[in-house]
């Protein structure tokens, strides 16, 4: 029989498999896959770039709609729609090659990931509501574990697997993923299940202080555009460099490892500050992860590189949601974090594209890398600014 200290803990490991699907598979396995895609589909660095924007596109709609449909549906509904129907997307995308095909099935990804995802921030701050340092690790293991078992399985399969069969096998790596993501996807729903939240309607909540919030905003508007420069290109970048199939796999197997212990290592800082200074360290960290195998080319620097950018990267999030229950009333989180959500998918709309473009202009996409560093490092000192604010 489940005990009351035991059920709380499996239900955050439904939740943190959900959050491997809409977080990690749909935003970050395409990052191993792009390289066998471009080489069999004849792509540019913009074109490649493109269907990352078309699904950060899919991704802001979906956060909208999330936002306004809050107040209707509960997020235990929204969270489980969602998934189920992200799911069906990243089969779909494995069955067609065509441009139109794979644009339409990477919005829609996009689209139902974000309606899952931002209610999973939601829906986990209930879990543990008189501990506060307990709700810091849950929070910081759904985004960071959830995000980094994804990798570390994608890296640890795709590549190799795309070197076996060929880069013509790619469409099978779609498949691949999108059946481990049907295999979950029982755990996940009845976890959702287990936290039924009511419609916030009727109920009347805190309106969102934007002057107060403009610094944590802009910081996590600067995380969207620069982060997701790394993950989509790292492999293509490493490829550049004629780094082998297994490098890359051990690249991208460490930098899961390293997410996926990340809430162990930024725990303490979470759950001590109310104010922004937690998003400023980990924006600080991603930049220098995101530079280093550029500045100073070679193994060593990729693989501390994987280890800095690993443990920082999915905390972003968490310091998003720490922020979210340790300021404003328990009834707005659902509809704060959508409204985060929406700033954080409006600029990561902007982020592959423009990084595919910079790429195709220098013939080398490691200047993108250098530029998202930047704009990370820019966050860093808007976030750094983020005073507390009173309930």
């Amino acid at each position: 029989m489940m005990t009351k200290e035991i059920r709380p803990w499996l239900v955050l490991a439904g939740l943190t498999l959900g959050v491997m699907v809409t977080n990690g598979f749909v935003r970050f396995a395409y990052g191993l896959i792009l390289p066998a895609m471009r080489a069999e589909l004849n792509w540019s660095f913009a074109q490649a770039g493109w269907l990352n924007t078309a699904n950060a596109i899919g991704y802001l709609c979906g956060a909208v709609i999330t936002a306004l449909a809050i107040k209707n549906i509960s997020q235990t509904k929204l969270f489980s729609i969602g998934l189920v129907l992200t799911t069906l997307s990243l089969i779909a995308t494995g069955i067609e090659t065509s441009m139109w095909w794979q644009t339409s099935w990477r919005f829609l990804a996009g689209f139902f990931g974000a309606m899952s995802f931002s209610t999973a921030g939601a829906l986990v701050g209930g879990l543990f509501p008189k501990n506060p340092r307990h709700s810091a690790l849950a929070i910081a293991i759904l985004f960071g574990s959830g995000g980094g078992c994804a990798i570390l399985f994608a890296g640890a399969s795709l590549p190799l697997m795309l070197d076996k069969f060929g880069t013509s096998a790619w469409p099978f790596a779609w498949l691949l993923i999108g059946g481990a993501s049907l295999f979950f996807l029982p755990f996940s729903l009845w976890a959702a299940k287990q936290l039924k939240t009511d419609i916030q309607k009727n109920k009347s909540s805190m309106p969102f202080p934007i002057r107060r919030l403009f610094p944590i905003t802009v910081g996590y508007g600067c995380f969207g555009f620069g982060y997701i420069v790394y993950l989509t290109f790292l492999s293509a970048w490493m490829k550049q460099t004629s780094a082998s199939p297994v490098f890359i796999a051990v690249e991208w197997v460490l930098l899961g490892m390293c997410i996926t212990v990340s809430p162990f290592v930024w725990r303490h800082i979470l759950a001590r500050y109310a104010s922004g200074f937690p998003l400023a360290c980990v924006l600080v960290c991603i930049a220098v992860g995101s530079a280093l195998p550029i500045l100073l080319p070679g193994s060593v620097s990729l693989i501390i590189s994987a280890i800095i950018f690993g443990i920082s990267v999915f905390m972003a999030p968490s310091a998003i949601a720490n922020f979210t229950h340790k300021n404003l009333p328990a009834e707005s989180w659902g509809r704060q974090m959508s409204l985060f959500t929406v700033i954080f998918a409006a600029t990561q709309t902007v982020g592959p594209y423009a990084a595919g473009w910079i790429g195709d202009y220098f013939d080398n996409i490691g200047v993108s890398l250098l530029f998202a560093s930047i704009i990370l490092l820019l966050g860093a000192a808007f976030a750094f600014f983020q005073k507390p604010i009173l309930r």
